[in-house]
Parts: C-alpha cells; sequence; structure tokens
C-alpha cells in the first residue's frame, strides 16, 4: 500500500504544469464533453480533487494542472485551458457572490457503478452503458442473482436497464411473441423465477424492487430509463396484487386490481391506472400517450428548468448542460404526464406545452433517485433492432450529458442543509 501511493506521488508531483490549475470547459467551446465527463471519473481514480463549477461555462471542471492529466485529455479529444492559482481563486470568489447564480462543489471520489441488465444479449441497446463506455467509465453488468444476493450495497450507483419490472416482459407479446428473442427472453425470466423460488416472474421481480428499495432507503443513486421508469413504481404500487394476464404468468389478472394498488409504496408517480389490455403495448398512464401527443420529432423538444445553485444544488448539478432545450426522444416509455408525478419529486425538464415530465428527481430515505423518459437521446425512434448509436458522431450530446450528470452525482461531498 505504502509503495503504491509513493509511485501516485511520484508520478503527480514529477508532472506538475507550469500553470497550477487545469480547467475544462462544458460550454459549446468543448470539442468532447461526454469524455469530459470520463477525464474527471479517471483524475478522480488518481485521489486528485476535481472541482465542479455549476453554472459557470455549462458546468465546468477545475483541478490541479499536471502534465499527464493534460496528455489525457489531449489523447481523448477533450478541451481544457490552464490558468493559475490566483485566476482560479477569483473566479471562485466571483462565483461565491450571492447575486451570482453559481456555486462550486467537490468531487472527492470515483462512484462505484452498477447497472442491472441481462447478461444475455438483448435485441435493444442501451443509453447509459453507451455512454459509460464511450466516455471510459468503467462499471459492472448485474442481474437478479446479484441483486437478490445482497450485492447491491457494495455500489454507489445503479442504473435501471430496459426492464419491466411487473413481469409482462415489456409487454412485447402482441408483435413479438414469436420472436426468438422473445421466447429466449421468457425462458430465462421462468428459469431465474425458479432458481430462487418463485412461481412467477412477476413475483421475482416484486423481490427485486423491494431489494432496490432497500439499496435506495440506504443512501443508494438509482437512476432509471424509459420502461423501467414506470415499471418499477407500477411494480412497488402493485405490491402482493396480480396484475398479469394468463399470457404471462399463467392466470388472469385479479379481480380489482387497480382498486388494490398502493401509491405510497411508489417514489415518484401517483394516481396512475395501469393498462389491463395484455395486448396493448403500454404499461400504465404514465406514459405519454403515443396517439394523442400530436408531436413532430422536429418539435419534439423539453427544457431543463433553472434552480438555484445555492439554494438546490442537487437539481443544479443534474441539470448542468451547454444547452437548456433538449431534443425529444421516444422509447417505451417516453415521458411522464405531469399530472400523476408526486409533488414532492423535482421536475428538472418537462414541455410545458404538452404538461410532460421528462427528466425528474426526488428523495427516497437517505437516497436519491432520477427518472428520465426515452430510449436513446440520438437516435428519435430507436426500433427494436436496430443497431446501437455511434457516440463519436454525437460527442456533444446535451441528451447524453444529462445521464453523465448523475454518474458523477455520488461524488459530491455533501453540504451541510441550508436553512
Amino acid at each position: 500500500m505504502k509503495k503504491t501511493i509513493l509511485i501516485l506521488l511520484c508520478l503527480f508531483t514529477s508532472q506538475v504544469l507550469l500553470a497550477d490549475k487545469l480547467l475544462i470547459p462544458m460550454d459549446a467551446t468543448q470539442k468532447n464533453h461526454l469524455k469530459a465527463y470520463g477525464i474527471s471519473y479517471w483524475v478522480l481514480e488518481k485521489d486528485v480533487q476535481v472541482e465542479w463549477l455549476l453554472n459557470y461555462k455549462g458546468g465546468s471542471f477545475l483541478m490541479d494542472a499536471y502534465e499527464n492529466i493534460e496528455k489525457e485529455c489531449l489523447l481523448r479529444g477533450v478541451s481544457f485551458a490552464t490558468i493559475s492559482v490566483a485566476q482560479a481563486n477569483r473566479l471562485k470568489n466571483e462565483m461565491a457572490d450571492p447575486s451570482v447564480n453559481a456555486d462550486v462543489v467537490k468531487l472527492l471520489k470515483i462512484p462505484k457503478i452498477a447497472v442491472y441488465s441481462p447478461k444475455t444479449a438483448q435485441p435493444w441497446d442501451d443509453a447509459v452503458t453507451m455512454v459509460l463506455t464511450y466516455a471510459e467509465i468503467p462499471y459492472d453488468v448485474i442481474f437478479d442473482d446479484e441483486v437478490l444476493d445482497g450485492k447491491l450495497p457494495t455500489y454507489d450507483w445503479l442504473h435501471l436497464h430496459h426492464e419491466d419490472f411487473t413481469g409482462q416482459y415489456g409487454k412485447f407479446y402482441a408483435s413479438f411473441r414469436n420472436a426468438p428473442w422473445y421466447k429466449q427472453q421468457v425462458a430465462e425470466a421462468e428459469a431465474m423465477a425458479e432458481k430462487h423460488g418463485f412461481k412467477k416472474v412477476s413475483e421475482l421481480k416484486a423481490a427485486v424492487t423491494k431489494k432496490i428499495r432497500d439499496f435506495t432507503a440506504g443512501g443508494g443513486f438509482l437512476f432509471a430509463m424509459c420502461s423501467a421508469t414506470d415499471s418499477y413504481d407500477i411494480a412497488m404500487a402493485a405490491d402482493g396484487v396480480d396484475i398479469c394476464e394468463k399470457m404471462f404468468d399463467g392466470d388472469a389478472i385479479e379481480i380489482g386490481a387497480q382498486s388494490k394498488l398502493d401509491y405510497d409504496k411508489s417514489l415518484a408517480f401517483k394516481d396512475f391506472r395501469i393498462e389491463k389490455n395484455p395486448m396493448k403495448y403500454e404499461v400504465s398512464s404514465i406514459d405519454v400517450d403515443p396517439r394523442t401527443r400530436r408531436v413532430r420529432e422536429g418539435n419534439d423538444l423539453f427544457a431543463l428548468n433553472e434552480f438555484s445553485a445555492k439554494w438546490d444544488v442537487i437539481p443544479t448539478i443534474l441539470t448542468q448542460n451547454h444547452e437548456r432545450i433538449v431534443k425529444g426522444f421516444m422509447g417505451q416509455t417516453t415521458a411522464f404526464n405531469k399530472n400523476q408525478v408526486k409533488s414532492t419529486v423535482i421536475i428538472m425538464g418537462e414541455n410545458k406545452s404538452l404538461n410532460e415530465a421528462r427528466y425528474i428527481h426526488g428523495t427516497f430515505g437517505k437516497g436519491q433517485f432520477t427518472f428520465y423518459g426515452g430510449h436513446d437521446p440520438e437516435d428519435y425512434k430507436h426500433m427494436v433492432g436496430e443497431p446501437p448509436t455511434d457516440l463519436a458522431l454525437h460527442p456533444n450530446s446535451p441528451g447524453y450529458r444529462l445521464i453523465l450528470n448523475n454518474i458523477l452525482f455520488p461524488s459530491v461531498k455533501k453540504k451541510k442543509q441550508k436553512t
């Protein structure tokens, strides 16, 4: 251990640049926003502190200037500038002015990241794993075995892949029940349920949702996209209630299932109605109805709301971006009906004219959760079986930046609550 520390100290003290601070701008001047997050993660891995300059040049990063950090930025195509300590201190003093909507938070450690996803190949990609790979941020893939075996507390941050936690296989039955991938998915899920002593897949997923609930309540950071957002909350509210039809679990949906939902158990949503029709590609009224949405791709946008960096630090962190208007994108769950979002939840991104929320955040116990509607921020209507997006073509994606804000969030040094 002492030898490792000595090597790290030699590595960084022997390669100090003439300028004392390295600034990674995150405004329109940045050549590769996505890899800039990877640089910050890489620096934290070396036990070097990073400061996140909220609302300064799109949420820039500031750190001590070392030659090897500069070389890594050049290697990854990340824009940077070098400034003196005096300049950095003047900048932070300006940001500290109460009249300026800006703040500085410290990133102190790397978050240990897990992605909840089947180990076998899926007929769709996942935005989070794609952007983590592109940004060169490491993560572990875990699934039901690891969750039920109690491995979640060993992680700081958990992403829910495009899972259907209600046990209805994404409501793909009508369109894909004869597809080989669908049959394989059902067989694997049933085998997993049997392995863990459950008669139904819905019962297996209910147990998994509770483990994830406990992880979050204990201080974990939960991030979900697309169908994992609403299906998770539905599974929580439907605890002990059979909401699956015969083709999903072998028997009919429970009589009066709708009236037996307990919205107090869900994290983000309330007053929703489950979709009982097994042939309809929808799980509930939480997701906006594509038949009545009536918006063209070019006009499908949502705005990031502005927050006080000094008072509302968490939503400020999660909305750092170089653009405040973000292109919308569809998914199994595209956007959330605002009238079904709990009042305790913060809406960070929305389309007010359509009365829909796209990006929301809340607290649960000692932990936090963020739900983000849609499938792929750079592929408007990503269909099953289509090839994954090449993020090298979208290095400045505002939609993907929102995911990476959440990745670094567990690294932030906690501030004392302001009163």
